[in-house]
Formats: structure tokens, sequence, C-alpha cells
């Protein structure tokens, strides 16, 4: 576990390589799950102030839940999450011409509709962030459905932090991503032993 300011990073997201591949996964991060993504109670007013904006790049189905739950919801622990339609999408996916889902909310922001780019929890996934009352942790998300990214990255040999570097600075800013790194490249990484056969 390393320590930059007030954030608590596990080591795995120095140690696992991560790249998002979209052509296998289909975007199923954005299908696949109990609830919608997870959101701050900072984003609820972005999300209906660029609601009208964003509405246009939604799918119908998407449009009908948000019209009738709100640009947000609540899970069965009372956390603050995006609607999903019948269980599945994220109220904000749409599908493009391959069949691949993709953020109806980045759409926009990349066609400069609106300069918010998508939820920071969204922004930041592999990354999921605990809130303390003094503190932050970092942890990686594992899940199956991400393998085709845990492949690519291995191949590329990108660790999660650099893979997420935007994100990150967007989250905590460009000075405590440097110091990020710094800590990285001067902690030795630790020597995994194997356990002697009994």
């Amino acid at each position: 576990m390393l320590k930059v300011g007030e954030v608590l990073v596990s080591d795995d997201i120095r140690e696992k390589e991560f790249v998002c591949n979209l052509e296998k996964c289909k975007g199923a991060c954005c299908v696949e799950g109990d609830f919608g993504a997870p959101l701050d109670e900072s984003e609820l007013s972005v999300l209906e102030e660029i609601y009208p904006i964003v509405k246009p790049y939604l799918s119908p189905e998407g449009i009908a839940v948000i019209e009738k739950e709100g640009t947000h919801t609540v899970d069965d622990d009372g956390d603050l999450c995006t609607p999903v339609i019948d269980g599945r999408e994220c109220v904000y996916a749409i599908y493009d011409k391959k069949g691949v889902l993709k953020c109806g909310i980045e759409q926009a922001y990349l066609d400069g509709k609106i300069s918010w780019k998508k939820p920071i929890s969204c922004h930041l996934y592999p990354i999921r962030v605990t809130s303390k009352k003094d503190f932050e942790a970092l942890n990686y998300h594992k899940w199956h459905i991400c393998s085709p990214a845990c492949s690519l990255g291995k191949d590329l040999q990108v660790p999660v932090y650099k893979f997420l570097k935007d994100p990150l600075i967007r989250k905590y800013g460009e000075p405590w991503y440097n110091d990020l790194v710094k800590l990285i490249d001067e902690t030795p990484k630790k020597v995994k032993t194997k356990k002697p056969a009994k």
C-alpha cells in the first residue's frame, strides 16, 4: 500500500497491467452488474444540467427510464448511482454500429457539446474509490469481463496507474499524480516468494 497525501493506493494499481479492449469486451462494464455506475453527490447537479444536451445521444429506452426515475438513483445500500434499463445497461450507454456499448455522455463530450466527460467512477475504472472520514482508498477491482483488458495491458506492459493517468489527474490533480509516480519509482516492488510445499 502506498500513501500519497491523504490517499491510500493499493499495490495492485502499480503492479497490475490493464488497457481497455472494447473490441473484445464490447463495453460489458456498462451492462453487467446489479446497479449503475457509482456517483459522487457533486455529480448529481451536473447530470441534471447536461441531460437536455446529452438526451439526443441516448436510446429511447434510456430516455424513458430517466424521464421516470430521474438522472440518478440509489442502490440497495443507499449509494448514489446511474439508473439502468431493466436491470441491465446504464441509461447513458449507447450501442455503436459494431454493437459495442459506449457512453452517450462521453460522446457528447467528444463532440464538444459539454465539458464534462463522464462520471469519475467510470473514468477511473478499474480503480474503485472508498471514501472514509480522514482518507480515501484506491483499490483495483478485478472483474472477469475485463480479462481482455488485462491481456492487452500485459502485452503492452501498461500498469493500471499509467493507463488511468488522465482520470487520476482529473480526480486528484497533476501534482498528486506526479507524487504517486515518484513514490512508485522510489519504492521497490515486493518480491513474491512461493510457499514451500508441505
